[in-house]
């Protein structure tokens, strides 16, 4: 297994790391292939995210909705069944994690994704509208259209395309499999077990039997489900964070003095500090960023194309409010209250599960910044301290833990070895155990959890079951979505009979998911996700005329004023 995780880590390094070399470091390809294709779009119409951003929350509203168009759910459904898969884990887990490898000034760089990403976001809805499939025959069950990327390239590019358009939708069927699912699934349970002490296990029954029941349900029980689920959760969420930051207005200035300077100074998150650290900085905040809002993803089209409307541009304009909603409020109050509390480079007692869990082993130090190395055998520990010249050390969450104890009061340094192999450790007794404790750092939910305890604490001591309750909800619906992307996907490389066997692995992935570790199911996500956004950004400059043809046309038609 150790393997494994070593060679999934070296192939996330290669996704998300190769790139133009800058001194000893590089801009990732990813990142620049983000940010370039979304300010190209920009500038292309005319900075659309700005000025149709109010007739988007229009069209959003229902104010033009006619129930005769082709479809399967309203503007608002297509909406919401979008932010559900995008206003969730990536808001709590993922913007902690930002911070934990890129420090405050990641959040720049999640910034930077959402402003130039609401064009790339409705110029991709747009495309989606324009070439989706109508399939007049089929049941709710099944959906009536299907369209994405994946139709766009073989319809707009051209049967030559056609590779691509294949290329793309096994990659986001994967994509879903991981992103979508087994991370959510695996943020849930570790977080609730992190709470309550509940086996990952039990929680993935729990979560995998809701799941189940309604992405079996077709398209039209998710849209239902989410157009509820997605408003009632941010809303309780962002009534958290609001209360936090309401109370510490002084602090609000500093944090955000803290984003804009270290998003260009070269002192990163806890876990990222050393050579290189700007560029930390930004590959996480992208990365991030892009897991947050899925804009250049390709994801969120497919939902988007289920919307009933004649007018593609129409459903675009919904589109581009999404990474508004999702990174510029949400993902900006998550990290407002990390910050404001402190807690991304605090240490509080932690109980080290050697054998499972957040463990890893590494090596340098908080000054060039911790590296994960294979198991090495054995790492010997004398009344706590690690055995002078020691090179390899237990972390936790990436960052090294300096003392391990035998009790919960830390009160007394564990003297023996520890083996990564075996996942325990043997004290000079004979003693042998599966857990030490020590002063560590958190990372992802955790990490929000603290931060929401803390900030809420004047208050009593409640505020981690916001996200508590918040993680549940959101990474369940988000689930819940990206089942109806990745059926498209099927449904497009095999027809509607492989719908039914791939929702049936969904949910058992859904269940593996849960129990994984944390760091190996983000990796794994994060290389699917630095893979399928290449075609789609190609697909998007491709067809950067059709999109402006289309974007002008209707805002000179102004159909809407017939409605």
């Amino acid at each position: 297994m150790a393997g494994f995780e070593s060679a999934i880590n070296r192939l996330g390094d290669l996704v998300w790391n190769f790139g133009i070399p800058v001194g000893d470091a590089s801009i990732p390809l990813v990142v620049l292939a983000l940010i370039g294709a979304g300010g190209f779009l920009t500038i292309r119409l005319g900075f659309i995210q700005l000025r149709r951003f109010g007739h988007g929350v229009a069209v959003a509203t229902g104010r033009y909705d006619d129930p005769n168009d082709t479809g399967d759910v309203s503007h608002f459904q297509a909406l919401t069944t979008a932010l559900s898969a995008t206003v969730g884990i990536g808001n709590i887990a993922g913007v902690a994690l930002a911070i934990h490898w890129g420090g405050p000034g990641a959040l720049f760089w999640m910034w930077l994704t959402a402003a130039v990403g609401m064009a790339t976001k409705f110029s991709e809805v747009t495309l989606a509208q324009h070439y989706r499939s109508i399939h007049k025959d089929a049941g709710e069950v099944v959906g009536t259209v299907s369209g994405g990327p994946m139709y766009y390239i073989e319809m707009g590019l051209g049967p030559k395309w056609k590779w691509m358009a294949i290329f793309f939708a096994g990659a986001l069927g994967f994509t879903a499999f991981l992103t979508g699912n087994a991370i959510q699934a695996n943020t849930v349970s570790d977080t609730m077990n992190t709470a309550f002490g509940i086996p990952q296990w039990i929680t993935g029954l729990l979560t995998v039997s809701i799941v189940g029941a309604v992405v079996l349900g077709g398209i039209g029980r998710i849209g239902r489900i989410t157009g509820i689920l997605a408003p009632f959760m941010a809303a309780v969420y962002v009534l958290g964070a609001l209360i936090i930051i309401i109370m510490n207005l002084g602090a609000v200035g500093p944090a955000f003095s803290a984003i804009f300077t270290e998003a260009f100074n070269p002192t990163a998150g806890i876990a990222g500090t050393g050579v290189g650290a700007i560029l930390t900085t930004m590959m996480y905040g992208c990365q991030r960023g892009l897991f947050s809002n899925e804009a250049g993803q390709g994801s969120a089209p497919i939902a988007h194309a289920a919307a009933k409307t004649e007018e593609p541009v129409s459903e675009g304009v919904v589109a581009l409010l999404e990474p508004f909603i999702d990174t510029i409020v949400i993902v900006t109050m998550t990290a407002l209250v990390i910050i404001i509390t402190g807690v991304y480079d605090e240490r509080i007692p932690t109980e080290i599960t050697l054998g499972e869990g957040d463990v890893i082993w590494v090596s340098g130090d908080q000054e060039t910044g911790y590296t994960g190395v294979q198991d090495p055998g054995e790492i010997m520990i004398q009344e706590g301290q690690y055995v002078e010249g020691a090179s390899t050390f237990v972390g936790w969450h990436e960052v090294k833990v300096d003392k391990l104890y035998t009790d919960e009061e830390m009160t007394r340094g564990f003297t023996g070895s520890v083996f990564p192999g075996a996942g325990e450790a043997v004290g000079e007794d004979g003693i042998t155990s599966t857990s030490l404790w020590g002063m560590a750092v958190e990372s992802g939910a955790p990490l929000t959890m603290q931060a929401f305890k803390k900030g809420l604490s004047p208050l009593g001591d409640w505020g981690h079951y916001v996200v508590i309750l918040s993680v549940f909800l959101f990474g369940i619906s988000t689930a819940i979505s990206w089942s109806y992307y990745g059926d498209r996907c099927a449904n497009y490389l095999f027809g509607t009979g492989a719908i039914f066997p791939y929702k049936m692995m969904y949910i058992a992935m859904h269940f593996v998911g849960a129990n994984v570790s944390l760091s190996l199911a983000w990796t794994m996500g994060d290389i699917a996700l630095g893979i399928v956004i290449l075609p789609n950004l190609l697909a998007l400059i491709l067809l950067s005329g059709k999109i402006k043809e289309l974007t002008d046309d209707y805002f000179k038609r102004k159909p809407w004023m017939d409605r």
